[in-house]
């Protein structure tokens, strides 16, 4: 891979990029990992669980069946926000759902990481989230290539009903 300096590009990074603002401003208002703990449906919402800091809710939008993302209830934007206490129960979280998924969908691996940002990929960048992603040999296909598809062998409610009581044996 080639390499193209442009160190005057620094200025214009250091001094924050106009999406790294938006991204640390945004509101509570209308923010769905605020709204969805305050609801009186957890199943509605699709939270699965919920923690002294944080709670786990299914993906909507799922790259995967059993795909799950580990939430603190305070809204913030980056990791450096979180207490000790937030942090370490997220970990703990993400520990235990890679226990519970081997259980119920036997993956090959896991993607776990976190999008820090609107231009990191983040889809709601004002509220740090934790993605817990089964992952098996060959689950990407044409399908997602050619046809812009992913094709999911699980319906939703199926994976939050599986998912809810494994969780709620293992608590």
């Amino acid at each position: 891979m080639e390499r193209l300096w442009a160190p005057w590009r620094m200025e214009y990074i250091a001094a924050g990029s106009p999406e790294a603002r938006n991204d640390a401003a945004e509101s509570t208002a209308g923010c769905v990992f605020c709204d969805a703990p305050r609801a009186e449906s957890d199943a509605a919402n699709l939270i699965i669980a919920r923690g002294e800091t944080c709670f786990v809710i299914l993906n909507a939008f799922p790259y995967n069946n059993g795909h799950v993302m580990v939430v603190p209830f305070r809204h913030l934007a980056r990791p450096a926000d979180l207490t000790g206490e937030e942090n370490s129960e997220i970990m703990r979280t993400a520990s235990a759902l890679t226990a519970l998924l081997d259980g119920i969908y036997r993956p090959a691996g896991y993607n776990i990481g976190m999008n820090v940002g609107s231009a990191a990929g983040a889809g709601i960048a004002g509220h740090l989230h934790l993605h817990v992603v089964p992952r098996w040999s060959g689950d990407t296909n044409f399908m997602s290539v050619v046809g812009d598809i992913k094709v999911l062998p699980e319906m939703l409610d199926r994976t939050y009903t599986r998912l809810r009581d494994a969780l709620a044996n293992a608590l």
